[in-house]
């Protein structure tokens, strides 16, 4: 009986033996076997810009094989983790279309399914980017029931902040339909359908938005701290809300992760929280484009929009925010969307059209950077001003088709002389320029149009499109209390 318990103990530690390494084997599957891992902004239903070199990247043990064979046409990319267990590889992508299927390998194999090639967008701002169906616009109530665009993508970027710039990226691509459609930027929405309209080819769009950020945290901090303006002017930023205040957080954690992304292009929509430091914006807001584009290599167009009127707390604030945003418009392969028509209360910081501003942005990006024929996109702009005995006469660029008045015009229109002080003005369109003057003012040296916080569009292009607001003179004024 003694013999038989003892061999009974041995079949029992070979037992255990067995099932240890069995354990064992199994707690390595995740290394040895899953290595090859993918970011959040590739995966199945993706959409990759077409005709150009695009990045895919990751994770794999270091020194593992990584294969990516692409099913447009078959051909097999390879490449190996690093010691940092980092891989990328660039892959050519053929014209708009799809669907396709890439297959990633290592010691394991990922598929991603439904991939289409086509435009490739990033949309970001702030709350005006970010408002959706969700928050109850009318624009989207309207839309849903026929927002069943397969071929249109949403990828939404949660809110995250870091301290340094990051890799990975939650999230994921869903097919636009009216579900996915109630919490994707309305404006985002409309812009791509019209691309995905007019070009008849796949968009996908990448949504990057906080309500109440101000630019700062969308500019990496190493470009604010190394230009003394900007990084005082940023040390006056008051923690605010829910949002975060600190220079680069914003970008680091949602912008710097999908760098590596390629894009056709950015529209942005933000500047309500620059205002009290809207002497500033332009070398900020320039700034900040010129980095992305660095990260990103190459210098892409970015279309964004004016803020529209609205009563802020401090006088003048929004008027010389708007004034920055015009001149950034001289910035290379850049264009700005004037929304001074689009509001029905200067009481509210959030215009429910969202529809037209994204076809606005639409429309810069069809005329300006896929260069169809007869699209208008360009508002008209002041080219200069003379000024002889008591008329000033303010030429205009971009109204070809000459130029219209809707409602009382003459009220937002004012001139002054050598003393500074300026009157509502009388006007006059003459062709592509207006007449301006006042009986009082002798010898004008300065006219401004719609150059206040609340001001509304009254001239436009014969297209319709609002005449971008100005003033002629460079005299000091002061963000009033």
């Amino acid at each position: 009986m003694l013999k038989g318990i003892k061999k009974n103990m041995r079949l029992f530690k070979k037992i255990a033996v067995v099932c240890l390494w069995l354990l064992w084997g199994c707690c390595q599957l995740p290394t040895a076997f899953a290595a090859v891992r993918l970011p959040g902004i590739i995966g199945s239903h993706m959409v990759l810009q077409q005709q150009k070199q695009v990045k895919l990247w990751g994770w794999a043990n270091p020194y593992e094989k990584v294969r990516v064979t692409t099913s447009w046409d078959h051909a097999i990319y390879k490449t190996e983790g690093n010691r940092d267990a980092y891989w990328e590889i660039r892959i050519q992508t053929p014209a708009a279309g799809g669907p396709y299927v890439i297959e990633v390998q290592g010691d394991n194999t990922l598929l991603l399914e439904d991939v289409l090639i086509g435009e490739v967008w990033l949309c970001a701002g702030q709350s005006n980017m970010e408002m959706c169906g969700n928050w109850g616009l009318q624009d989207i109530k309207k839309e849903l029931p026929r927002a069943k665009h397969p071929k249109m993508r949403f990828f939404y970027i949660p809110k995250r902040t870091a301290p340094t710039a990051q890799q990975q990226i939650e999230g994921h691509w869903e097919v636009c339909d009216s579900n996915s459609l109630k919490s994707f930027s309305a404006v985002a929405y409309f812009f791509g359908k019209r691309l995905h309209e007019q070009l008849d080819r796949p968009v996908g769009l990448i949504e990057a938005a906080w309500g109440g950020t101000a630019a700062e945290v969308w500019t990496p901090d190493s470009v604010i701290n190394g230009d003394a303006l900007l990084k005082a002017v940023a040390g006056r930023i008051q923690p605010s809300g829910m949002c975060p205040y600190i220079p680069g957080s914003a970008y680091h954690a949602m912008i710097a992760p999908i760098t590596r992304f390629a894009i056709k292009g950015t529209i942005w929509y933000q500047g309500e929280n620059n205002t009290e430091t809207a002497l500033t914006y332009r070398p900020l807001f320039t700034s900040m484009i010129a980095s992305w584009r660095q990260a990103w290599g190459y210098d892409f167009p970015f279309y964004y929009v004016q803020i529209a009127p609205f009563r802020y707390k401090k006088e003048n604030s929004g008027a010389l925010l708007r004034e920055a945003q015009a001149h950034a418009a001289s910035w290379p392969n850049t264009g700005m969307v004037v929304t001074m028509d689009l509001v029905t209360d200067v009481q509210n910081v959030h215009p429910g059209n969202k529809h037209d501003v994204g076809y606005r942005l639409a429309n810069w990006a069809l005329g300006n950077t896929y260069h169809l024929n007869g699209v208008v996109y360009r508002n008209p702009v002041m080219k200069h001003a003379d000024f002889r005995g008591n008329q000033a006469r303010i030429t205009i660029a971009n109204a070809a088709h000459g130029l219209m008045m809707k409602g009382m015009a003459t009220d937002n229109f004012e001139i002054a002389g050598n003393d500074r002080v300026f009157h509502p003005a009388e006007a006059e369109l003459k062709g592509n320029s207006i007449l301006v003057w006042n009986e009082a003012v002798k010898h004008p040296q300065a006219v401004r149009y719609a150059f206040h916080d609340t001001s509304l569009a009254t001239v436009f292009s014969k297209e319709g499109l609002p005449l971008v607001p100005f003033r002629t003179d460079d005299w000091p004024l002061n963000i009033a209390e």
